[in-house]
């Protein structure tokens, strides 16, 4: 199994290159050569436990996506976001369970649900990688990455009322209502309390390395305390990386340094490897289908149906909200709802993936009463055709959508301000640092000096080498110049993240002040340590 799931690994890897090299969409091309794969004699694919997929491929990813998402971003586009991630998320697992009993009476209803519950998110790993891939404007991936990373939490709750209801054999699924608002509460608390727990702590480390331990153990450990007491492991992923995401500025230089190297490199893992899965499944799921008595035809009209419910929920759904948005701005001019082309992109971008595969693939295989469970195979099947089925009709056509429909690009003039804004700051902070430092402590020349380089942005390499050049040893005056270059970085961190509290400041542009200002720390930081 280990050797598989490597060679699995490499290949997809390998192909990733391929499609990044000649600007194809490297999640398309994995699951197609994964379904061309699975009909390959003597190719077996890893067989994962669901549980597994659920509790070790999904919580590192959406926690990833979580520390790479703006908290504020999400407020502001809360209404939206709950719309699409809650409210959508009940109306197409309805659809999808009356469609499958109408298309086949003889599955239960109770059944027909866990099938609508599993294909009612769109997947994280699936929006995010394709709307990064076309460039999506920044608002519209807002929402994007907002509806997948809080819809799983609605889809997995009602999962959860649907499988007891189907394995009880019971006549009504009991309060769908208060499973999921315990489910997706004391999810984000647990998220949240974990998220404090790791904060006070890595403050108080010292060792890069221990830091990126520390936050690679976070996602699985709210997911597995969530899942203990009953609550939703992904909302408390979610949680825990909103709660971190936004204390992450506090941290030393060189800690967030290796935890976005480290972040990076286990996304591009998990993303491709959990493409290259799911275009594995198909034959096995087929034979499994067939062998419990399943016509794989019947079956194969049965998904597109279902297919064109799923697309056609969404897209009624949104244009159904759009128009109650822009009655509804009529009468508070604050509301801003996306423009046409903005919801054409975002209804054609429901990608079902490897969430819909692992919830699908979770259904228990004998009820409560020792009897098999009536519809199982094919619901699996179907779960996964139709999921293949988004991700491919969606994601070829996209880059077509969003070309025809020119969207508008981001608000270039406010993200220009934005950081004008923030290098006003950070040259306020830098210029009150050097006001503030005691002249007992650095003469007036090297204050002087240290202030001129700071307003034509010189390099600090080169400051310590003007200085020097005045006499005396080269190496002490670089050393002092280096302790001034910190005080002004660490000071004018202080004032970008006040920005950021008090509102005036997106968390995308810290973020990217921020990586500056790391890269700069870790110059200085390696140059004193030359020089001492």
């Amino acid at each position: 199994m280990a050797t598989e799931i490597l060679l699995v690994m490499l290949a997809a890897i390998g192909l990733a290159i391929f499609a990044e090299r000649f600007k194809l969409q490297p999640p398309l091309l994995l699951v197609a050569v994964g379904l061309g794969l699975s009909f390959v004699p003597g190719i077996e694919p890893p067989a994962l436990e669901p549980e597994t997929i659920l509790a070790i491929v999904v919580p590192p990813l959406l926690y990833s996506a979580a520390l790479d998402f703006s908290f504020f971003s999400f407020v502001k586009r809360i209404a939206a976001i709950l719309n699409l991630s809650v409210a959508l998320v009940f109306a197409s697992a309805a659809a999808v369970a009356f469609a499958a009993v109408a298309l086949m009476p003889a599955l239960p209803l109770a059944v027909a649900f866990i099938l609508g519950a599993a294909l009612a998110p769109p997947d994280a790993v699936s929006a995010v990688a394709i709307g990064r891939e076309l460039g999506l404007p920044s608002r519209l991936m807002t929402i994007l990455k907002g509806e997948s990373l809080v819809n799983d939490a609605a889809a997995l709750a009602l999962f959860g009322v649907a499988t007891a209801w189907a394995l009880s054999g019971a006549e009504h699924p009991g309060s769908v209502t208060l499973a999921f608002l315990y489910a997706a509460i004391v999810g984000a608390l647990v998220g949240m309390l974990i998220g404090r727990i790791v904060d006070r702590i890595r403050r108080r480390l010292e060792d890069p390395s221990l830091v990126t331990t520390l936050s690679v153990l976070v996602p699985f450990s709210a997911y597995a305390l969530a899942e203990r007491v009953h609550a939703s492991g992904v909302v408390a992923v979610v949680f825990a990386g909103f709660t971190l995401s936004h204390r992450a500025a506090d941290l030393g230089f060189a800690g967030r340094i290796q935890e976005r190297e480290v972040w990076g490199v286990v996304d591009k893992l998990l993303e491709t490897f959990a493409f290259a899965y799911m275009g594995l499944q198909l034959r096995s799921l087929m034979l499994e289908a067939q062998a419990d008595g399943y016509a794989l035809r019947q079956l194969a009209g049965i998904a597109i149906a279902l297919l064109v419910v799923v697309i056609g929920v969404r897209v009624v759904w949104i244009v159904a909200s759009e128009l109650l948005a822009r009655v509804r701005r009529r009468w508070s001019p604050r509301a801003q709802p996306l423009s046409w082309a903005e919801d054409a992109v975002l209804g054609w971008s429901g990608m079902r993936g490897v969430v819909t595969l692992a919830a699908a693939a979770a259904t228990p295989v004998h009820t409560w009463a020792g009897e098999p469970l009536a519809g199982r195979s094919a619901i699996v099947l179907l779960a996964y055709v139709v999921a293949v089925g988004t991700l491919l009709l969606h994601g070829l056509t996209l880059p077509l959508l969003v070309r025809r429909l020119k969207l508008p690009p981001d608000d270039a003039e406010a993200l220009h301000g934005q950081k004008k804004h923030a290098k006003s700051v950070m040259h306020g902070a830098a210029r009150a640092t050097l006001t503030g430092l005691s002249h007992e402590q650095f003469s007036a020349a090297e204050l002087a000096l240290a202030e001129k380089l700071m307003n034509r942005q010189a390099a600090a390499v080169q400051a310590a080498q003007e200085l020097a050049g005045e006499g005396g040893s080269p190496t002490v005056p670089r050393l002092r110049l280096l302790t001034i270059g910190r005080a002004v970085l660490a000071a004018q961190r202080q004032a970008l993240i006040a920005e950021r509290d008090a509102q005036r400041l997106d968390d995308e542009v810290l973020r990217e002040l921020l990586e500056g200002l790391d890269l700069e720390q870790a110059l200085l930081a390696q140059k004193a340590q030359h020089l001492a």
